[in-house]
């Protein structure tokens, strides 16, 4: 599947230590090694330490993950733990550089009450490694890699961050960010990457396959349903397919510089590709803005109003 992206010219790979415990850097390292290294950039991510376990049975399904790693993740935002992890992750990828650190996973989405504790350690440590990492050089970029834009707005107060990688929080389902976050994000020089355009499912199966529907990892409540097939009459209207919208749509605001899509499998590489290919009529957008499914001064792609 990683060939497949390379040979489709895909060269942005984003990993991390949480992903299979360990086995999604261990595979991007083993299909990137051999690559030209300036002809990639790499993103992995901080915030949990692995952990081994004495006995694991490496067939069972653990946090959503098939065959895992022996390993159990911790949470870790101090700056020995950012430090840690970084080198952690160099080994597992195999790899002497990785461009792009995001601070994974923090936020109230994921540490209810405990985030305040959290956001201290960063604050008061984890920014400082992330940091002398980028003035020596070893990182090009830091960010966060999260699913709520509000722990990004305040990371802003504690020091210069790069990207964010925001998930399912711009899509055509909701763009809370437009008006209350992108344009600090454009006056700080701060890029986003836009994860989760199809807000976790329901933006590529849609409502009609007769499986469950999931938003935001979890089955899709009535009203998302209901707002997700008024878009899906309009698509069919203009011949648009929804998922291709899904993921085109997030690449029109000036502040969005990549939508990264989920794929399993190498034909799902070549499927996606032609999702971001695929010509959207201008008078789809239009159709979006006046049935008040997007704001009317939310950039669209080109042609559309």
């Amino acid at each position: 599947m990683l060939d497949a992206g390379w040979d489709a010219g895909l060269r942005y790979y984003d990993t991390a230590p949480f992903y299979g415990f360990g086995l999604s850097e261990r595979r991007v390292g083993d299909a990137l090694r051999a690559r030209p290294r300036h002809e990639f950039l790499l993103s992995s991510k901080v915030g949990r330490l692995l952990d081994p376990i004495a006995r694991a049975d490496g067939s069972e399904m653990r946090m959503g993950f098939a065959s895992p790693m022996p390993f159990t993740p911790r949470f870790d935002y101090s700056y020995d733990g950012v430090m840690r992890s970084y080198e952690a992750s160099l080994h597992r990828l195999g790899l002497s550089r990785i461009d792009i650190l995001l601070v994974h996973d923090i936020g109230r989405m994921t540490h209810g009450a405990d985030n305040d504790r959290h956001f201290r350690d960063l604050a008061e440590g984890g920014y400082r490694a992330l940091d002398e990492l980028r003035a020596a050089g070893d990182i090009s970029a830091v960010g966060l890699g999260v699913n709520e834009w509000e722990v990004c707005d305040a990371a802003m107060q504690i020091g210069r961050f790069d990207c964010f990688l925001l998930a399912g929080r711009y899509t055509l389902l909701e763009q809370d960010p437009l008006d209350r976050f992108f344009p600090k994000c454009s006056e700080h020089g701060a890029l986003i990457i836009l994860g989760g355009a199809y807000n976790s499912g329901i933006l590529a199966t849609g409502t009609r396959g007769g499986g469950e529907m999931h938003y935001n990892y979890a089955p899709a409540p009535p009203a998302i349903i209901a707002r997700t097939q008024r878009i899906e009459a309009i698509a069919d209207r203009h011949g648009v397919t929804l998922a291709a919208a899904a993921l085109q749509f997030p690449l029109a605001h000036p502040v969005v510089a990549s939508v990264i899509a989920g794929v399993g499998s190498a034909g799902r590489v070549a499927e996606t590709i032609a999702l971001f290919q695929e010509a959207i009529p201008a008078a789809f957008w239009e159709d979006m803005k006046a049935h008040e499914l997007i704001a009317a001064h939310t950039p669209v792609p080109r042609g559309g109003a």
